[in-house]
């Protein structure tokens, strides 16, 4: 961990604008740095296959985080083969931004959340086909009604008379000098709260009329004009940012009612999709935080049930258990002959220091049993002396 932590430090000291060719001391000295980091996960790859193995479900390149691992230093190495051959590294090079994703592995609470975000996926999937015939039903009913509407700009016509020059001035009117927000009228066909005559009197300007002339709003993004443009407009409402002048610029070429369809669209798109988005991703990280717990509680009681640490963590049937019974099988072969190395020295020992062993073991013996035929005479005898008295 500590390893990773100083390797994003040395890729975020590198400066490559100024010392494009890595000239200067201290580029120098950050380019050694990485190398001995580079250095230091490849011999990690390489004992972790040793240990593990490479192929299966049980070995190395079985788990995820390895696989990323691999990836990084073959890329590594890829970068270290093709330097000096006038090669374009910058692609290769680009990898080195994935190493600080190994610390996600050494970090339990980080790979939960890692994990969280991929068990999520399957099911916001399904929130996002639900979110995509939102779209497509709010996005058709816009079509249809406001298709083309945007365009509507107030003009002055080509024929008209007066006595000042207005050829400086703006085709199209604007609501204030300076802005480019456009002054959306309906038609005469249409409903809307701007028409032309609502227009602030201008000297000399004359009479004027709605026409459908780009550009729209936006500067021409905002619009209904296909379900392209309907839906980009549909999702900046559903952020809620800028959705009060989409709504104004419909209202004023179409209809005053056509705040109802923007109020659902909130409703539906802000309160209730994005709601369940999160819903989704809440109830997913109480299914995956216990789940992780239940693996870590196994491992503990593995850990537990087991003599070695390392056997603990050991998989059936992997190359990890087989080299830790061959490690033990050493062990206690070794064990066994410094045991009879230990038998033997200390009999010679007893020999050096008893070299008359049986004798003097008879010895004691004797004078034992003549004390106790000794003892046993003088019983008799005391007990010869008083028979007469008591008879």
């Amino acid at each position: 961990m500590l390893v990773i932590l100083l390797n994003c430090v040395t890729l975020g000291m590198f400066q490559p604008c100024e010392d494009l060719k890595c000239k200067s001391d201290w580029c120098t000295i950050l380019q050694a740095f990485d190398d001995c980091i580079f250095a230091f996960f490849a011999v990690e790859m390489v004992i972790k296959m040793l240990a593990l193995g490479i192929f299966g479900s049980k070995c190395y390149l079985g788990d995820t985080w390895n696989r990323l691992d691999f990836f990084i230093v073959m890329a590594g190495m890829l970068e270290y083969s093709l330097e000096g051959h006038n090669a374009s590294l910058s692609a290769i090079r680009t990898v080195r931004v994935l190493r600080p994703l190994r610390a996600i592995n050494r970090v339990p609470s980080m790979r939960i959340l890692v994990t969280l975000l991929l068990d999520t996926l399957p099911m916001l999937g399904n929130v996002l086909l639900l979110c995509f015939f939102v779209f497509f039903i709010f996005g058709i009913v816009g079509v249809q009604l406001w298709a083309g509407l945007l365009r509507n700009r107030c003009f002055l016509q080509d024929d008209l008379k007066t006595r000042y020059n207005l050829s400086e001035l703006s085709p199209y009117y604007r609501q204030e000098e300076g802005e480019d927000n456009p002054f959306i009228c309906s038609s005469a066909r249409d409903n809307g709260m701007l028409r032309c005559h609502s227009l602030p009197p201008v000297k000399g300007a004359g009479p004027s009329a709605p026409s459908p002339s780009p550009p729209e709003p936006g500067p021409g993004a905002v619009n209904f004009d296909n379900i392209g443009y309907a839906w980009i407009a549909i999702f900046q409402v559903i952020t809620l940012e800028g959705w009060v002048d989409i709504m104004y610029y419909v209202m004023d070429a179409h209809s005053f009612y056509n705040f109802i369809y923007f109020i659902l669209l909130i409703i539906v798109g802000s309160f209730f999709m994005i709601n369940l988005c999160l819903v989704v991703i809440a109830t997913q990280f109480s299914e995956t935080k216990q789940r992780e717990n239940q693996l870590m509680q196994e491992q503990r009681a593995r850990y537990r049930s087991n003599d070695s640490t390392l056997a603990s963590f050991s998989e059936p049937g992997s190359c990890y258990e087989e080299m830790l019974r061959y490690i033990g099988h050493l062990y206690r072969k070794v064990k066994r002959r410094l045991l009879r190395l230990y038998s033997g020295w200390q009999s010679k020992r007893r020999k050096k220091v008893n070299p008359n062993g049986e004798g003097g073991g008879a010895g004691p013996g004797e004078g034992a049993g003549a004390g106790a035929s000794t003892g046993t005479a003088g019983r008799a005898a005391r007990g010869g002396g008083s028979s007469p008295s008591t008879t």
